[in-house]
């Protein structure tokens, strides 16, 4: 007995009873469609008010006229009701059509098909093959890396040379000798006298023994100056004529009274220590001789005693700063006849 409504047939046919062959056997989903329509007798009319989908959609799907179907989603539902209403089986008949009109918004999948197939086959082969090529290239640098390294080996020379050898003495010794004294701080050259200038000048002749009382007396002897050769303690140098410097290492101690410690420190050789003006102090030091007094930034000697006056000192500078800033006296001379001449005498040199 057929699914079909309203009609009653007394020798169904094959597909009535196989509804699911009419699909499959079908050249197609709208032919299959169209014949089981044709063999329930129902009009397009009655199968639209039964399955309440338009005509036109119904034609549609017999004609494989998937353009003028709506959405998918309505076009899958007409199939399933115009399959249910003409007794096929619906789910059949949504598979042909899904197959027949596939769903072009659905992303693009993997390819599919002999070369990929072929890829995917050969995929292990080509990863065997690269890690291979990996391992070989690193086992050859570490190889490269090993064969370079060499054992330490001994040195080639066999015997050293006689020249190497310890205590040997060399073909080109050096005799450095004696060590020279230290050169002196500050040196005052001899003057030199320009022979006849003198007698020209003064009108005393250095080589007349009538004269020689009346020679002029010698320069004074420039004394060592003080040169700085390690920290200088005490006055600033423009408030100070004593400067006290220490050849040796010693102990030096300034006293103010009995009370109170102006300066103490072991001096170092080389330190010195600049006396302040107008203070009225003493020196103890533990070696005298270990100390050069510089008067003026002169040499003055040695500390005279352990225990010393600074006011002496600064009374010793001061006389030496007046002495040294009076003028000379002129020295009496012997009359001697002058001769004069009219004009200028021509300067004739002496032997």
């Amino acid at each position: 007995m057929a699914r079909d409504k309203g009609a009653t047939v007394d020798a169904p046919d094959h597909a009535a009873h196989h509804p699911d062959h009419s699909i499959d056997e079908a050249a197609s989903l709208g032919l299959a469609l169209r014949h089981a329509r044709a063999q329930s007798g129902k009009t397009l009319a009655i199968l639209a008010a039964e399955t309440k989908v338009n005509a036109r959609f119904l034609t549609a799907l017999e004609q494989n006229d998937w353009s003028s179907l709506p959405s998918r989603v309505f076009a899958v539902g007409y199939v399933r009701a115009y399959a249910g209403a003409l007794g096929l089986d619906e789910q059949l008949a949504v598979e042909r059509f899904k197959r027949e009109s596939p769903d072009t918004s659905v992303p693009l999948k993997a390819p599919v098909g002999i070369a990929f197939e072929d890829v995917k086959r050969n995929t292990p082969r080509i990863m065997a093959g690269v890690i291979i090529a990996a391992v070989a290239i690193v086992g050859w640098n570490v190889f490269q890396r090993i064969s370079r390294v060499q054992a330490p080996h001994p040195s080639d020379i066999a015997t050293l040379p006689n020249t190497w050898a310890q205590g040997a003495a060399s073909a080109h010794e050096m005799d450095l000798g004696a060590p020279r004294a230290a050169p002196q701080d500050q040196t005052t050259p001899a003057p030199y006298i320009t022979r006849g200038l003198e007698a020209e000048l003064t009108g005393v002749d250095p080589n007349d023994p009538a004269s020689g009382d009346a020679a002029p007396a010698p320069a004074a002897t420039v004394q060592k100056a003080f040169n700085p050769r390690g920290a200088v303690y005490g006055a600033p140098a423009n408030a100070s004529q004593v400067v006290i410097q220490a050849k040796k290492p010693g102990a030096f101690v300034v006293r103010m009274g009995s009370d109170r410690v102006l300066f103490a420190r072991q001096m170092a050789a080389g330190e010195a220590w600049r006396a302040p003006l107008g203070v009225s102090a003493t020196i103890d030091v533990s070696d005298p001789t270990a100390f050069d007094v510089y008067l003026n930034g002169e040499l003055g000697g040695a500390l005279p005693a352990l225990q010393t006056s600074l006011a002496q000192l600064n009374a010793r500078a001061g006389q030496a700063n007046r002495e040294a800033s009076a003028p000379a006296r002129p020295q009496a001379a012997a009359p001697r006849p002058v001769t004069v001449t009219s004009g200028p005498r021509p300067y004739t040199p002496q032997p």
